[in-house]
Parts: structure tokens; sequence; C-alpha cells
């Protein structure tokens, strides 16, 4: 029978924890306390603002755990969070995890799920530093806080965005959203788990990478990334510019399996790219001069285009697509609300 968290208990799986950070885990030499005190500490480098973000997972509401490994639960928790640092224009460097976990969890499946953690945080050099377990009743959750640095002055906030700059987007949002459907609606065809979007929305991919570089080139003059939906972040930025934006729909980025799902699903392959959708793109906004030397950088790091497909226009919070023959269509940027009844599982 394989060993449980009630088995061992609260101390003896932070033993085991510990034990696999140690042996599989990122070090810094920053890092003074570690795992072990009531806190862990660390030394900022000077010259460098400190960036925090947090996001809970919450089982059923924002992962299926019947459709995924531990191990990709845990992967896709750490991308999340390292997409936001990433997105501002910084670098990840130390994690915090809380679980809320039910006893009769396997100790396996943690060990997995902090590989999966490991897997995200090794190839950018961050590392987990602490994090906190408790028991959980009716469902599992996990809770990050990730701790980050950028150059001082050169983050990008979603408030710089002017009048006459481009729009650019990484990659083809909308994948993730156009997988989940295709889930929910097939969740009994065990060959549904093999459809490259599916596998999108369970094994999401961040741009961090791409997103510090272009916050230390200092070219972009706000970036957010897609984690609500395209349309529902670009409003974000339209909000807090104070700016709107114009869209042409013949420039938007469509990849073919995303065609091919919507095909299947009845729907238009411009509403996946513009609605609700797990994806962790970036949308970025820069003066039209730096359009080309954002898209040589983004080569550096990415196996997917980026894309300008609009303007940021003087029109407060208006947003409107612009059509093929013309015609101006205003959309609604809605957002992913976590309190919205009808929302299906992120």
């Amino acid at each position: 029978m394989p060993e449980r968290v009630g088995d061992i208990g609260e101390f003896g799986l932070i033993g085991r924890i510990n034990e696999l950070l140690r042996r599989e885990g990122a070090f810094s030499e920053r890092v003074t306390i570690g795992i072990g005190d009531d806190t862990a500490a660390f030394l900022p480098r000077p010259g460098y603002e400190i960036l925090v973000t947090c996001d809970a997972m919450v089982e059923g509401r924002h992962y299926l755990p019947q459709y995924m490994r531990s191990f990709d639960v845990g992967r896709r928790a750490m991308a999340l969070n390292i997409s936001d640092i990433g997105a501002m224009g910084g670098r990840p460097l130390y994690a915090l995890v809380s679980l809320g976990l039910k006893a009769e969890m396997a100790v396996q499946e943690i060990e997995e799920m902090y590989r999966g953690f490991l897997a995200e945080l090794n190839p950018v050099g961050a590392s987990i530093i602490g994090g906190n377990l408790t028991h959980s009743g009716n469902g599992g959750f996990i809770d990050i806080t990730l701790i980050g640095e950028v150059e001082k002055g050169k983050a990008l906030r979603r408030s710089g965005a002017r009048p006459g700059d481009a729009i650019l987007v990484t990659g083809y949002p909308g994948q993730a959203g156009a997988g989940l459907q295709l889930l929910l609606q097939n969740p009994q065809d065990p060959r549904i788990l093999e459809e490259p979007l599916v596998q999108i929305y369970l094994t999401p991919s961040h741009r961090a990478p791409l997103g510090a570089a272009i916050g230390q080139s200092g070219r972009a003059t706000a970036m957010i990334d897609t984690s609500d939906g395209f349309l529902g972040d670009l409003g974000h930025i339209c909000e807090e510019s104070r700016v709107g934006a114009e869209l042409f729909q013949e420039r938007i980025p469509i990849h073919e399996n995303l065609r091919q799902a919507a095909r299947r699903l009845r729907r238009d392959p411009v509403d996946f790219f513009l609605g609700e959708s797990d994806d962790y793109e970036l949308v970025i906004t820069c003066r039209p001069s730096e359009v080309g030397p954002l898209r040589s950088l983004a080569e550096r790091y990415l196996p997917v285009p980026l894309t300008e497909i609009g303007r940021i226009t003087d029109h407060a919070r208006e947003v409107l697509l612009i059509l093929p023959d013309g015609t101006r269509r205003p959309l609604r940027a809605k957002s992913w609300d976590h309190f919205r009844r009808s929302d299906p599982p992120e």
C-alpha cells in the first residue's frame, strides 16, 4: 500500500520535502536562512527592486486532478507565478509554497508535485526557500508566493501605454481555452488527453525569459501576461493607462490546431483568441519604431512568433475590432473572474 501523508505526519513530510529540495533544487548564495526556521532570509541585490506575486490553485476549480499527473499540477502552479514576474520584466528568485493536503494523499504524489515545481524553477535559477503545510478536508490547494527582482526603474507596468503605441502578442492565445472545451465535452474519451490543445491547457508554458529581456531592453511601454485571456488583459492595460485600443482581425495569429478545434466546437477561432484562456503569453505595447527590435529580441527566446495586431488609441477604455472590410466592432473586455458561478475550471 502506498505511503500516505497521514502515515508520516506533517514533520515527516517536511523532512522528505527538504531532502528532495536539497538533492534536486537550485541553490542560491544570497539565501542566508533557508527552510528550517520561522522565516527565510536573503540578501537583496543593490540597484534592484524586489517583485512579489502570489497565486493560489484550488482543486476542481483551477485544475482538474483526474486528468493531470501530480508533476504537471506542480508545473502548472509554478509556471503561472513565474509568468507574472516575467510580465513585469523581472527574473524569479525564490518561492514559498503552501499546500492544503488530504491525509490519504500518497507521499509520492507530493514529491512528484515538488518535482513539478522544480522543473519550472531550476531552468530560471530560482529556488524554494520555505512554505507551509496544512490539512485540507474537502479538496487540496496550492498557494505560491514568488519573489523576483528587476533592475531599478525598469519594471514594466500596465500603466505605461500611450496613444500611437503598437500592440504586440507572443504566440497563439486561445489554444488553452479551446483545449479546456474539448476536454469538458469529451471527458470519457481516453484519447482526448492526446489532443495538442488539451496538452497546452494541462501543461501551460510561460514567456518569463523574454519578459525579463524586454524589461532590460527598455523598448516596451507596458506589458502583461494573458492569464485572464487576451482581451481581458489588454483591457487591464487600457484601464490603467487610460487609453483605448484597435485590433485588426486579419492580423490576429490563429494556429491551425485552433482552427480545427474551433470547427469541432462550432465556434469562431477569433473568439477563442479574444476570450478567457489559460495561455501565459505576453501582451506588449511599444512605440512603432521599436517593433522591429523587439521582434529580433523575441526570435532569440521564442519558438513562436511575436505579432503586431493593433495600436493604442486615445479613446479611453474603448476597444475596437477592425474587420477586413473596415467595419469597426466594439469589444467588451471580460477577464477571468473567480467568483462568477458560470466560469469553468481555469
